[in-house]
């Protein structure tokens, strides 16, 4: 699973760009001197043609940059959502501002605080779009184009809900760096139905929104571990770096057996092209694995890993929050389980 000379560029752009910008000012160059939007979006709707191992190799950035970029709201799930739904007019209309990144998408998606296809009773009737979305992912404000996944007259399916007025709240999180909001629609809103069978759809868009999280959460253990092991190295107690203890050597290299295993989940469901069984294996184990991760780092770096000021405390928020995007580790050990034939899984 090696990435190709040009994969290895696209990284290079990206960590340079990361590099020079901070926090949602680098999207501007992200977009337009990269072209990141347009990775995974077909040259016939303005995007590269590039595919899940591209998106891999951006999301990996983002994360060990703990980038508040809406990458993930827009070039994932809102673009590939329509990617899914196969509707020609709605792409060639959409995609465009979307690869480009002058429009910034959103999809509306979960309910009740599930992800579940069960669990979403928003419907439209006569054109008109009813309930209330939750974990909404968005940028900086409100979404450019919004699609909804919502039940129609024939069960679940796919809608781009043009009104502005529907109620659209903020929501405080444990990460900041990743915006949610609640959208709230009261029936006055018009619903156009871009695709009916919304639980195809749905199922392709999460298996990616699970491989490019699984990516995302990869890179920043990475620089999280990193980091760890290199106060570990600077710290002096007792007259001797604080890596040099036992204790703290076996904790490491634990760490480091764990965020390998995970990482190696994580490059194949990128290099399957998301297929859903290690999609669903790369998000339980990375979710699990950063989020160990991010603890051990907050005690291996003693008091300072508390501070406001010091990134610590930015890693466990960020390892809590994806914990529970899209599933929890164990909703989706109970997908590789109902798909291998096993009744359940520990």
């Amino acid at each position: 699973m090696n990435f190709t000379r040009e994969q290895d560029e696209l990284r290079s752009a990206v960590r340079a760009v990361l590099t020079r910008h901070e926090d949602a000012a680098a999207w501007g160059p992200l977009t337009e001197a990269v072209g990141a939007a347009g990775l995974g979006v077909p040259e016939e709707y303005g995007g590269y043609g590039g595919g899940t191992v591209e998106t891999y190799v951006v999301m990996e950035e983002l994360g060990a940059a703990l980038s508040p970029v809406p990458y993930l709201a827009s070039t994932v799930l809102a673009t590939q959502a329509l990617l899914a739904s196969g509707n020609a007019q709605a792409c060639a209309e959409l995609l465009p501002e979307l690869a480009d990144g002058t429009a910034v998408g959103a999809l509306a998606w979960a309910e009740n605080g599930s992800w579940e296809p069960e669990a979403m009773h928003a419907r439209v009737r006569a054109g008109r779009l009813t309930g209330v979305k939750e974990h909404v992912l968005t940028g900086p404000g409100r979404p450019d184009t919004l699609l909804v996944l919502a039940q129609g007259d024939d069960g679940l399916a796919l809608y781009q809900v043009r009104d502005t007025q529907c109620e659209f709240t903020p929501l405080p999180t444990m990460d900041q760096t990743r915006p949610q909001a609640r959208v709230t629609f009261d029936g006055t809103q018009d619903a156009e139905l871009i695709a009916a069978d919304g639980e195809r759809i749905l199922s392709r868009v999460r298996d990616l929104a699970c491989t490019a999280l699984a990516a995302e959460q990869t890179g920043a253990a990475t620089r999280a571990l990193a980091d760890t092991i290199q106060y570990a190295k600077d710290r002096v107690q007792f007259g001797r770096p604080i890596g040099s203890f036992q204790a703290v050597k076996h904790r490491i290299a634990d760490l480091h057996v764990q965020l390998e295993a995970a990482r190696s989940l994580a490059l194949a469901a990128a290099h399957s092209n998301a297929a859903s069984h290690l999609a669903a294996a790369a998000k339980a184990a990375c979710s699990q694995a950063y989020t160990h991760i991010a603890g051990e780092m907050i005690q291996l770096h003693g008091g300072i890993g508390i501070t406001w000021e010091h990134e610590a405390h930015r890693h466990l928020k960020r390892a809590h929050s994806g914990r529970h995007l899209f599933g929890t580790p164990s909703a989706h050990r109970q997908r590789l389980a109902d798909r291998l034939g096993l009744t359940s899984v520990a």
